[in-house]
């Protein structure tokens, strides 16, 4: 038959193994927790590293879309002057080789200025600024102005 003191030692002993089995699920709890932190955590710089490169796609994409832009903008602005000229339709000679001179004329007095520009000042951004602005307007004015070939390939 079970004595007091055995029934007393069997409930202290389950009591502590209670204990240390309750120590024991905290202490694995915490290290579950904190692989949870970990995982989250790389699971967020996955994320972050994939919203960056979703804005470096869209920043490029409209980049893309602005230079289309500009491209077409430039060809539309080209049609109209070649068709400008196109226009003039029948008049004298001499106006005609006046208004030929014109660009050539204009082309020379700009150059003119962009040198003028370049001895007097030694701000090296206005220089180039002058010079950018004289070669645009020079391919502008003669890019595609060269005669026209009368053989045509079909």
């Amino acid at each position: 038959m079970a004595t007091a003191l055995t029934l007393g030692l069997d409930a202290a002993a389950g009591g502590l193994f209670g204990i240390v089995g309750t120590a024991l699920g905290r202490i694995a709890g915490y290290f579950e927790q904190k692989q949870q932190h970990v995982q989250e955590r790389a699971r967020w710089g996955h994320e972050y590293k994939l919203h960056e490169l979703n804005m470096a796609a869209r920043h490029q994409e409209t980049e893309l879309e602005l230079a289309l832009s500009a491209q077409q903008g430039s060809w539309a602005g080209l049609e109209a002057s070649i068709k400008a000229e196109a226009a003039l339709g029948k008049a004298s000679q001499w106006v005609i080789n006046i208004l030929r001179l014109v660009r050539p004329a204009i082309t020379l007095i700009l150059w003119c200025i962009t040198a003028a520009i370049f001895l007097i000042t030694k701000e090296s951004a206005i220089t180039e600024a002058a010079v950018f602005a004289a070669t645009a307007a020079t391919l502008w004015w003669f890019g595609d102005r060269a005669p026209k070939s009368p053989i045509s390939i079909s």
